[in-house]
């Protein structure tokens, strides 16, 4: 009885485990310079989106709004769109792209969808086209006053590029993450 009891937890562990949901994996392609996103997108938005959707398993394309020609248009958060969309567009800026690797729990879970089997981890390439009721600045109205120059004492700066006369430290060079 005792084994039995044992197996029945261990079975009910199991469970729980894998009714664990996936993460979602959000990766930018590209972003906006802070001057031109005055805006991100937040629920309740009407958005535009141009997207590509692959299978993960095989890379297969099982849609595309490029190939119609079409942004694709929906109001994020109010479910029109599966959970991985409408949590993973959040706080966009227009004519951004990211790269969102949607697991099984919040896309079509264990249901097929046309040419996605049950299952299936989704990638999508999104790019935000628009939202409605918003205007993004263009590059002549966002453009930033220079910064000032800072003035030198020539007696104290010995380096062009140093203000105070000491050597500026150097700086170690970026990494820099493709997707």
């Amino acid at each position: 009885m005792q084994l039995l009891a044992q197996l029945y937890t261990l079975g009910l562990v199991a469970l729980t485990w894998a009714d664990e949901p996936g993460k979602l994996q959000i990766g930018v392609k590209h972003t906006v310079a802070a001057a031109l996103c005055t805006r991100k997108t937040t629920n309740g938005d009407r958005l535009s989106m141009h997207y590509r959707g692959t299978l993960a398993a095989n890379g297969k394309e099982f849609d595309a709004s490029y190939n119609r020609g079409t942004p694709f248009s929906f109001v994020l958060g109010a479910g029109q769109v599966i959970k991985g969309w409408d949590q993973g567009l959040l706080d966009m800026c227009v004519g951004e792209k990211r790269k969102l690797t949607i697991p099984p729990n919040l896309g079509y879970g264990d249901r097929g969808m046309g040419p996605i089997p049950a299952g299936s981890t989704l990638v999508f390439d999104v790019e935000l086209m628009g939202i409605d009721g918003y205007t993004p600045p263009t590059a002549a109205e966002a453009a930033v006053a220079p910064e000032p120059e800072i003035q030198q004492d020539p007696k104290q700066a010995t380096n062009p590029g140093s203000v105070s006369g000491e050597e500026p430290a150097k700086a170690e060079p970026a990494a820099k993450v493709e997707l």
